[in-house]
């Protein structure tokens, strides 16, 4: 099935969604993720598959609103609600984050249709993650389930579009872009205008206070330009302008991190404070921002294999940080002198060891045999020529190599 075809493609996570919201009022369903990774089209089509009454208000319509405009909808709502009878209907209110104080709001409203019970169901829609989610946790406490969207993986690209693990690797998962990667100029613009500088300039400006604006700017480009590399605290001060200290970019690199952009992986230690005190592995959370950022030509990044392989690693680091997102289990990797392990999952007890390798390897995998040994993990696995391959470890769920 191809969107290119004009058919309509549902996402796994829609079955989820509309399953939960099925079944009777019990919690608020807060959908968050990065921008375009399809919330809205999901919520959408889960009004369109529910099949009873459903009303939708964004917030982005207009800049900034205040709870009189939750309060609007919800009254709207609720009349389309009561005309429903005992299937009641749908509220989906998209980019809540926008609105000041929507939480409290939220949680009065909610309450006062428990004590009525009327039957109005709701879907909470944001892309600032972290917003999002502590206004949830401040004012809902018992009222909401979470619902993370991440960026689109490559057997989703696969089939809506028919993007092969090569495409995939250099342009991304973003599916409206899709089609832009014939035009690589217009596509790269794409990227950069709506994705990057609206997250970077409106997303994080209004989720958090940022003294250095410009500062928050550089570390994202100096993430694509490591993307798959560590890279230490004191370098970064060394090549970013008016860096200030540690404290002040380790905190810009969480905020990358909460809009779906960037983060940076602590090392793998049983002794949990040397892990915070790392220097962080970066990991570009989508590669299409790594190749756009840095004005990669496709068929250049081919015939350059430590440029692809670095490419490759960084997908890798990618599709198990969207995972870690949604399945709760902890992601690092681990150094020790020149030794080292690209990405290593926890779970409880239970640890995984990946090393990524785009060509045959000579000297073996010293870093993956000193860290069995030390510290004896479930499974050990190596992607690429001489393992699994790497479109076949992006089709698998990293919780796979957990069990």
């Amino acid at each position: 099935m191809s969107i290119s075809e004009g058919k309509e493609y549902r996402r796994p996570a829609y079955g989820a969604l509309v399953a939960r919201l099925r079944e009777p009022r019990r919690f608020i369903q807060v959908v968050f993720g990065p921008r375009q990774s399809g919330k809205t089209t999901l919520a959408r089509q889960a009004m369109t598959g529910l099949g009873f009454p459903s009303h939708y208000a964004a917030a982005d319509e207009m800049g900034r609103r205040g709870t009189a405009w939750i309060h609007e909808h919800w009254e709207a709502a609720r009349a389309m609600a009561a005309k429903g009878g005992r299937r009641g209907g749908l509220l989906v209110l998209d980019e809540v984050q926008k609105v000041e104080g929507w939480s409290e709001a939220v949680k009065r409203l909610w309450d006062e249709d428990a004590a009525s019970g009327l039957a109005l169901r709701v879907l909470v829609l944001g892309s600032s993650p972290l917003l999002v989610q502590r206004g949830a946790h401040e004012s809902l406490a018992g009222r909401f389930e979470m619902f993370p969207v991440g960026h689109w993986s490559l057997p989703e690209m696969k089939e809506a579009f028919g993007c092969s693990l090569e495409r995939f690797v250099f342009f991304g998962g973003y599916p409206k872009s899709a089609e832009l990667t014939r035009d690589p100029d217009r596509w790269r613009r794409y990227i950069l205008e709506s994705i990057i500088e609206t997250t970077v300039s409106r997303d994080i400006l209004f989720m958090a206070r940022v003294d250095k604006p410009a500062l928050l700017r550089q570390l994202f480009q100096a993430a694509c330009d490591h993307a798959g590399q560590v890279l230490s605290y004191q370098k970064m001060l060394g090549v970013l302008q008016d860096a200030g200290n540690t404290v002040t970019l380790a905190h810009y690199l969480e905020l990358l991190r909460g809009a779906g952009l960037a983060l940076g992986l602590q090392k793998y230690a049983r002794r949990k404070p040397v892990q915070r005190g790392s220097s962080p592995k970066i990991v570009v959370l989508n590669t299409g921002l790594v190749t756009a950022s840095t004005g990669l030509e496709y068929e250049d990044a081919r015939k350059d294999p430590a440029l692809w392989g670095r490419l490759v690693e960084n997908a890798v680091g990618a599709h198990l940080a969207n995972e870690a997102h949604r399945e709760g289990f902890a992601l690092t990797y681990w150094r020790d002198r020149d030794q080292e392990v690209d990405y290593v999952i926890e779970r409880g007890r239970r640890i995984a060891a990946i090393e990524v390798k785009t060509g045959l390897s000579r000297k073996g995998l010293p870093g993956m045999e000193s860290f069995r040994r030390r510290f004896n993990p479930a499974k050990c696995i190596l992607v690429g020529p001489e393992g699994i391959p790497p479109d076949e470890f992006l089709s698998t769920p990293a919780s796979t190599w957990l069990k």
